[in-house]
């Protein structure tokens, strides 16, 4: 985490002096000519930022900069003495609380922690998601689920994926009509229902060379649709490594922000059971290409979906081993 550290007066500079050494990442950074200019130029150079200066300063400064709590940096105000470090912005998943706790605890003073999660006991609902690798189905769900988390100090949580232990403030339940939380890679819940989606998809691709994105994205839009699976549940994309130039899957790859993984044509050929294709073995020498990229990835023996062709492309789909646990990882320790 890179994190600027500002201070107004000798006595802050004194303690920021103290506080550099010890914060692994920080820097120290002057408030040149003010500290709103000095906020408007750094604020996307770095993750975090300590204040050592009055709280309503760094409100007034860091306001018009504000977007979205997803990629807004952290902001942690600590008065000159050093006694409190206020989490102010982005506590969850800009990891200000968790910085707010280092920086005290190198200071001597005391974290001030205000989100309600926090406060109350309960899991940070959008960390342990994204330590769990769950994708929430929408934008309003993850606000909704953790009001709800909040109001009523515990959620049914409802499972399509193993759970070896769960955070506090979820509960198990066998039944989805019973929870308030679902987690499952199907698209096809009801509008109101919470759901979250776990990225345990892996897609095979074979493709022809010169194969636009368009026909990528429709293919696997069939796919999804055919068996009802949201494409946020989508993990990474598997394919032949001679496949590492081509355009239209690293675009396709791109455009939804997925991992393409590689396998030489003696790594795909090892894999047993897979149904053989004579036109993949002469074009590249590899038995079959998307069908033992999907298993390899996934790290598994059996197919979601066996291989599905189109005139410039072929696509197989597995699901990856997938296990809930009650870590939590904070953004700060990134």
């Amino acid at each position: 985490m890179k994190i600027a550290v500002i201070a107004m007066t000798g006595g802050g500079r004194k303690l920021a002096a103290r506080l550099v050494p010890k914060l692994p990442g920080a820097v120290l950074e002057s408030p040149c000519p003010g500290i709103a200019e000095t906020m408007a130029a750094l604020w996307r150079d770095y993750d975090g930022f300590v204040m050592i200066m009055a709280a309503g300063i760094v409100v007034r400064a860091v306001a018009p900069l504000l977007d979205d709590k997803r990629t807004d940096p952290a902001v942690v105000v600590v008065d000159e003495r050093g006694r409190f470090a206020v989490s102010l912005l982005s506590g969850h998943l800009g990891g200000g609380n968790e910085l707010a706790r280092r920086v005290a605890a190198i200071l001597g003073g005391r974290a001030v922690i205000t989100t309600a999660s926090d406060v109350l006991g309960l899991v940070s609902l959008d960390l342990w998601a994204r330590s769990q690798d769950l994708v929430p189905r929408d934008e309003k769900t993850m606000t909704r689920a953790s009001a709800l988390l909040v109001n009523k100090g515990s959620l049914c949580l409802y499972s399509e994926v193993p759970a070896a232990s769960l955070p506090n403030g979820l509960v198990a339940v066998d039944r989805p009509e019973e929870a308030d939380l679902v987690i499952s890679s199907r698209a096809d819940w009801p509008a109101n229902t919470l759901v979250f989606h776990p990225r345990e998809l892996v897609v095979g691709v074979g493709c022809n060379r010169g194969t636009p994105v368009r026909e990528f994205a429709a293919a696997l839009d069939e796919v999804l649709a055919a068996r009802s699976l949201s494409p946020l549940a989508v993990r990474n994309l598997a394919s032949l490594d001679l496949k590492r130039d081509e355009k239209g899957l690293r675009e396709f790859a791109a455009i939804h922000g997925w991992e393409v993984v590689f396998y030489t044509k003696e790594e795909l050929n090892r894999v047993a059971g897979i149904t053989v294709s004579p036109a993949a073995l002469k074009a590249t020498g590899a038995r079959g290409v998307a069908e033992p990229a999907a298993l390899l990835s996934a790290r598994t023996d059996i197919l979601l979906m066996e291989k599905k062709k189109w005139p410039n492309l072929t696509l197989a789909l597995a699901k990856a081993k997938f296990m809930l646990s009650a870590l939590v990882r904070e953004a700060c320790n990134t």
